[in-house]
């Protein structure tokens, strides 16, 4: 079943957020580096140490962050809120993802497509809200 959480982005401190909120909220913190994943050998080395993927749970509090990852569009106010769109696969996703695409910034839309850790696509919406979209790796 699909599920949407908000997401934080971060300029490399995300892991430092994360533990501050965990702190603050208690709960459940899981933290991913990109040294821990497959995608380090597509990044440069001083990008190791960043989160790829975090997510806080406490009750009934939960929502997810990463450290900025792109390397071509630069965090700034605006930008550093998303929605977190998770689903089993393609045919959970697609539907979602397209009817936000509807009128959705052409610059900043990333289509859906395999990735080392599964699915992933991102857009800004014709509101500028950005969404990002996971799904389970495809057998």
């Amino acid at each position: 079943m699909a599920e949407l959480t908000p997401f934080l982005l971060f300029d490399g401190n995300c892991a430092e957020a994360m533990q501050f909120y965990r702190q603050c909220l208690g709960g459940e913190l899981t933290v991913v580096r990109v040294a821990d994943t497959p995608m380090k050998e597509q990044l440069p080395p001083e990008q190791h140490g960043k989160v790829t993927y975090a997510h806080l749970s406490s009750g009934n509090v939960s929502f997810s962050a990463t450290d900025w990852l792109h390397p071509t569009r630069v965090p700034k106010p605006g930008n550093t809120v998303a929605m977190y769109f998770t689903g089993r696969g393609y045919e959970e996703l697609r539907p979602v993802f397209d009817k936000l695409a509807a009128g959705a910034d052409p610059d900043l839309l990333d289509e859906l497509r395999d990735v080392p850790f599964g699915i992933y696509g991102h857009l800004a919406d014709k509101f500028g809200v950005h969404w990002f979209f996971r799904g389970e790796a495809e057998s």
